[in-house]
């Protein structure tokens, strides 16, 4: 993807899948940088990675040659947000957005651990404490959109950090999930507030993300169907 010149170029390796990916896929994208994607064979690959699990990125000097590498997604994600303005400098307004991007985080583990239980009751009691969160979450994120004048934007007038974090969390629950438990989007969308399906609608449209945020799927059609 062609960007400014004077900027340096990434390389993110990752799955073909929504999940710990999509916020770094759509951050350089509203970066304006250039970038690509790696898709390793898994697990083939995993030994070679430096923690062993994806998503990885490669950040490389203007001459192209590798100079930084970092792990973990939400590390990825805060630099990238620190890097090209998506995170205020100030720590204090920039930790109000970090902590709405954890506990979207924790109800993405809460249903994973749904996922990988074998047995019916420890399921049930995962999706529960998933769908308790989920709750939550809309509770919270509906307030905050409220508090900032209902403009699509949880923090000022511009595309945040937060704004991504929760586009994405809600696209993973509307798409991603559907393959592993398929009525989880019904249960979501009768409980979408009319703020939180503009904030969705207001990132989709974001003209600074239209290369790319459609890729995954268009979750302002998956919430309407």
């Amino acid at each position: 993807m062609s960007a400014d010149s004077d900027k340096p170029s990434y390389v993110l390796r990752y799955f073909d899948a929504i999940g710990y990916g999509e916020s770094i896929r759509l951050l350089l994208t509203a970066a304006n940088v250039e970038w690509t994607e790696e898709r390793p064979e898994w697990p083939r690959e995993k030994p070679n990675q430096p923690f062993g699990r994806l998503p990885v990125l490669i950040e490389k000097s203007t001459d192209g040659s590798p100079e930084f590498l970092i792990c973990e997604s939400g590390s990825v994600e805060r630099y990238l947000a620190r890097t090209y303005g998506f995170l205020p400098t100030d720590l204090k307004k920039a930790a109000l957005q970090e902590q709405i991007r954890d506990q979207l985080i924790d109800a993405i583990v809460a249903f994973t651990g749904f996922v990988r239980d074998i047995h019916d009751e420890d399921k049930n009691a995962k999706l529960k404490t998933f769908e308790e969160m989920l709750d939550k979450i809309i509770a919270i994120q509906t307030k905050n959109l409220k508090s900032n004048g209902n403009t699509g934007r949880l923090f000022g007038d511009s595309l945040s950090y937060a704004d991504i974090a929760t586009y994405v969390f809600f696209k993973n629950v509307a798409i991603g999930f559907v393959k592993f438990k398929a009525d989880i989007a019904d249960y979501l969308k009768p409980k979408l507030t009319p703020e939180i399906i503009k904030l969705i609608s207001t990132v989709e449209t974001d003209p600074k993300l239209a290369k790319n945020v459609l890729k995954s799927g268009n979750l302002v059609a998956a919430i309407s169907a």
